[in-house]
């Protein structure tokens, strides 16, 4: 998409990022309270090599779309993991391909780690989403399970 660059949020980016990831959660019908959002915020800033990663889809100045991704162990590889745990282009955006531009961004990122692993979850009823994920990356056909 013409004059839009990936960055790894500035401090001044907070509003922009809580605005972001405020509506992927109201996406998913859930909330986060206070401190998740102030945590969070710190150790995307961390630099901590299991701490969340972040990067921003900006259009004209303005982000409109986040990635938190992070890397953690596995037992099965001496190479870590990548999860990508929130994708979120605004609604007006999507199917422009900043959806597609944001995961190959954390796959390059991974990559330059030697982290090949890159997986996530959707929920099976996001539809959207489901459309680009099954273009631009393999069901693995586990199903997630949750103590609670």
């Amino acid at each position: 998409m013409e004059g839009m660059e990936l960055r790894v949020p500035t401090p001044d980016d907070e509003a922009d990022w809580r605005r972001l990831w405020t509506a992927y959660l109201d996406f998913y019908e859930t909330k986060v309270p206070e401190e998740v959002y102030r945590l969070t915020w710190e150790r995307i800033h961390s630099g901590g090599a299991f701490e969340p990663k972040c990067m921003l889809a900006v259009v004209k100045t303005k982000p409109v779309g986040l990635v938190h991704y992070i890397y953690h162990r596995t037992c099965w590889s001496p190479a870590n993991n990548c999860y990508l745990q929130d994708l979120y282009v605004e609604p007006d955006l999507r199917g422009t391909g900043l959806g597609r531009v944001l995961i190959e961004a954390v796959k390059r990122a991974a990559g330059e780690i030697g982290v090949t692993n890159v997986y996530w979850m959707t929920h099976e009823t996001n539809a959207t989403a489901r459309r680009l994920y099954d273009r631009v990356a393999r069901r693995t056909g586990f199903i997630e399970y949750d103590l609670l």
